[in-house]
C-alpha cells in the first residue's frame, strides 16, 4: 500500500479525532455549555456504562429487528417487482403510475396516517421502514434489468435456456451492481425512518431511548445513543460494501 493511498485513510479519522479534541477542550473550558453539549469523554463513559450494564442490548436489538424486517421485505418486493417491471412493458405501464405517486412523498409524512391505521406497534414501524427503502431498490432493479446486455439474453434463448434460469443466471447477476447500490441507499433511509418512528411512537428502540433521555435532560446518555445509531449506520454500509465486492466483483 503506497503512501498516497494510505494518506486519505489517516486524514479522515485524524480529522474526526481533532474535532473531538477541540470539542473536549471547549466543553472543559466552559466555552460550550455542558447543558447543551456534554464533553466527548462524558459521552464515551456513559456509552461504556450502558454496554457494561446491559442497558444498550434491548433497545439496540429492538431497532435492528425492525430495521432488518422492513429492509428485507423491501428487498424481496423491490427486486421482485423491479424484475417484473424491467422485463414486461405491460407490468411497467400498470405499476409505474402508482410508483410515481408514492415515490416523491417524504416518508416521514406517512407516519401520521400509518399510526392511525396500524397504531404505535412494530407493524407501523416495519411498514414505514419498508416504504422508505423500497423505492431505491425498485428503481435501481428496473434500470439494472433493462441495462442487461441483450446479447447475453439472446445467446441464452438460442441455447433454449428457460425464462426462470435466464433471470437467475443472467439478468440478476448483471443487474446486481445497480441493485446493491439501491440497497445501500435504501438501508440508509431505513435506519433514519426506524429511529424517527421509534421517537414518535416511544415504544422501545434506540429512537425511544434518545427521546426519553432528552426529556429527562440526561444529555450524555442521549448523545451516547446517537453515537450508537451512527455506529449502526457505519456497520450496515460496511456490510453492504463487502457484499458488493463479493457478489458484484466485476462491476
Amino acid at each position: 500500500m503506497t503512501r498516497a493511498s494510505t494518506l486519505p485513510m489517516i486524514l479522515g479519522p485524524g480529522f474526526v479525532a481533532a474535532l473531538l479534541l477541540i470539542l473536549e477542550i471547549a466543553c472543559r473550558s466552559g466555552a460550550i455549555s455542558p447543558y447543551m453539549v456534554p464533553a466527548p469523554s462524558a459521552v464515551a463513559l456513559t456509552l461504556v456504562e450502558l454496554v457494561r450494564g446491559g442497558g444498550l442490548l434491548s433497545p439496540l436489538a429492538h431497532t435492528l429487528m425492525l430495521l432488518l424486517s422492513g429492509f428485507l421485505l423491501a428487498c424481496v418486493t423491490g427486486i421482485g417487482l423491479g424484475v417484473l417491471m424491467g422485463l414486461s412493458r405491460r407490468a411497467y405501464n400498470l405499476f409505474e403510475p402508482l410508483v410515481e405517486v408514492l415515490r416523491p412523498i417524504p416518508k416521514p409524512a406517512l407516519l401520521p396516517p400509518l399510526m392511525l391505521f396500524l397504531g404505535f406497534g412494530a407493524e407501523m414501524k416495519i411498514v414505514v421502514i419498508w416504504l422508505s427503502s423500497l423505492f431505491p431498490i425498485l428503481i435501481n432493479t428496473i434500470e439494472g434489468v433493462r441495462n442487461t446486455d441483450p446479447v447475453l439474453i439472446e445467446t441464452a434463448r438460442t441455447f433454449h435456456v428457460g425464462r426462470t434460469r435466464r433471470i437467475f443466471r443472467i439478468i440478476l447477476p448483471a443487474a446486481a451492481p445497480m441493485i446493491l447500490t439501491g440497497a445501500k441507499v435504501g438501508l440508509g433511509l431505513a435506519l433514519v425512518l426506524a429511529v424517527l418512528a421509534e421517537m414518535l411512537a416511544s415504544s422501545g428502540g434506540l429512537g425511544a431511548e434518545i427521546i426519553d433521555a432528552q426529556r429527562a435532560f440526561r444529555l450524555p446518555e442521549m448523545y451516547a445513543y446517537i453515537v450508537v445509531v451512527s455506529i449502526v449506520g457505519i456497520a450496515q454500509t460496511a456490510i453492504l460494501r463487502l457484499l458488493e465486492r463479493k457478489l458484484a466483483f466485476w462491476a
